[in-house]
């Protein structure tokens, strides 16, 4: 149908209709609307009927009762037997304030994402979790519901000692357990009490997160890098960096020795060998990030570095890999002298983790769900892993994998110069990916070019889409 114009009559007020192919249903509806909204259709104006508007306008009969069935479902007409179809009685609309003017448009998100650090969130286990929360809710006793204790629950405590010695070799006394609400308040607390206590610097890896570092140099302390190579951190250096000729006093030491994030390696037995007895000979203390240390799809994992010496490493673990960083709990094994600064740091009371959350939590591992959800969800990162590694072998075989087999993400080797192009052309595919030049200590020398792919982070409906649009912009 050709570009045409009608005209009618409602109620005295004339309608002026563009009929556009198509568009004549939503030609009226617009029509009406603009009628009703500027006043010219008063509330109450009966229209006439469907069969009379529709000869008026010499249109089909349906297009007008099926415009007037939509707007009384919008509300801008009634509609009652016996009583016709009529503009609605509302009140009138409060004029809105001007619009601020839009400084900047509004950017979508990427279409996949295959950014480290976050599990598959569509995989949390809501039945189970809410199955636990029931039952630590049932149990809980009247003063779970107050001011808690700054140390966290006991009975959260008391499990995690249990858990912890069992599943990563931790020496966990729950007097000497404090739950934080992750790891950056873990460590924030540390940093606090480092400072406190007269050390200067705590050295960190030559890749890791900025968040760290940035919340260390807050504290007032420096963070010198320690180089990593294939086997790990050089903790050896460590020596040289606190000794008075070198960084001026390194005090600490901030480790990932299960899976070296973000180059995936395990630190060597030599070099944990090498930190420990730093510590012992210096009195510098470790702290132990053991961010994903139960997904080893290889071997057995590897057991925590603080079994070697409690009372010169601190643990830091949480929940935010195993099963969602949403729920804000984490928790240190701190050596018997730190445990009361760590504790007054912290405040009087329980403020940061909800006591519900924790009693669930204690609840979800006791039970035996929080190991089977981990053994569910090792397998199916390592079939994630291993279809990323045929993915490539397939379709980029220039391309290798390195890093052992563990934890959520994986680090595809470049060609030297094409990290950051790379990174550029994913933007533009609408897929999120992070290059290993994110992940480098400022005073480090550059590093290889290589991305830092997460693929536990797409939930199984996007795993195919992120792994084709992956495997496009490999060179």
């Amino acid at each position: 149908m050709t570009d045409s114009w009608a005209n009618t009559s409602i109620a005295g007020v004339d309608l002026h209709l563009e009929l556009r192919g198509s568009g004549l249903r939503s030609g009226l509806m617009d029509a009406l609307r603009d009628a009703v909204r500027t006043g010219r259709l008063a509330p109450g104006t009966r229209l006439p009927s469907s069969r009379s508007l529709a000869a008026d306008l010499g249109i089909a009969r349906n297009t007008v009762a099926d415009a007037y069935a939509e707007l009384v479902a919008e509300g801008w007409l009634t509609a009652r037997q016996g009583s016709g179809t009529r503009v609605a009685r509302r009140a009138a609309p409060r004029r809105a304030a001007p619009a601020a003017p839009r400084t900047r448009p509004v950017v979508r998100g990427p279409a996949y994402s295959l950014m480290p650090g976050t599990p598959d969130l569509a995989a949390f286990p809501r039945a189970q979790w809410l199955t636990a929360a029931r039952r630590a809710l049932t149990a809980a006793p009247h003063e779970a519901f107050g001011y808690g204790d700054p140390r966290g629950r006991i009975e959260l405590r008391t499990v995690l000692a249990d858990y912890l010695a069992r599943a990563r070799g931790v020496y966990a006394d729950p007097r000497r357990i404090i739950v934080c609400s992750g790891f950056v308040h873990g460590l924030s607390l540390l940093g606090k009490v480092l400072a406190a206590r007269g050390v200067r610097a705590v050295a960190t890896e030559a890749y890791g997160l900025d968040v760290h570092r940035n919340l260390l140099t807050g504290a007032g302390l420096r963070t010198p890098a320690l180089a990593v190579d294939a086997r790990g951190t050089r903790t050896e250096d460590l020596a040289e960096l606190s000794a008075p000729a070198g960084a001026r006093g390194v005090g600490a030491v901030l480790l990932t020795p299960a899976h070296q994030f973000p180059t995936g390696v395990a630190l060597h037995p030599d070099r944990r060998a090498a930190v420990v007895d730093w510590a012992r000979g210096t009195g510098g203390l470790i702290v132990e990030d053991d961010y994903d240390g139960e997904f080893r799809y290889d071997r057995q994992p590897v057991g925590a570095l603080q079994g070697l010496d409690p009372e010169r490493v601190v643990y830091v673990g949480t929940a935010s890999k195993s099963l969602a960083p949403g729920l804000r709990l984490g928790w240190l094994v701190l050596p018997e002298e730190l445990t009361g600064d760590v504790v007054a740091a912290k405040g009087e009371v329980e403020w940061a983790s909800s006591a519900l959350d924790q009693l669930t939590l204690a609840e979800f591992i006791a039970s035996g769900a929080y190991d089977r959800h981990v053994r569910s969800m090792r397998l199916r990162y390592r079939r994630r892993r291993d279809q990323l590694v045929e993915a490539l072998a397939d379709r980029a075989p220039g391309i290798s994998v390195s890093g052992i087999a563990a934890g959520l993400h994986a680090v595809l080797e470049l060609p030297a110069g094409s990290e950051r192009s790379v990174v550029g052309a994913a933007a533009w595919q609408g897929l999120a990916l992070e290059g290993m030049s994110h992940f480098t200590h400022p005073s480090a020398p550059p590093g290889r070019d290589a991305l830092v792919v997460g693929y536990a982070t797409p939930p199984d409906s996007a795993w195919t889409g992120a792994l084709d649009a992956l495997c496009r912009v490999l060179p």
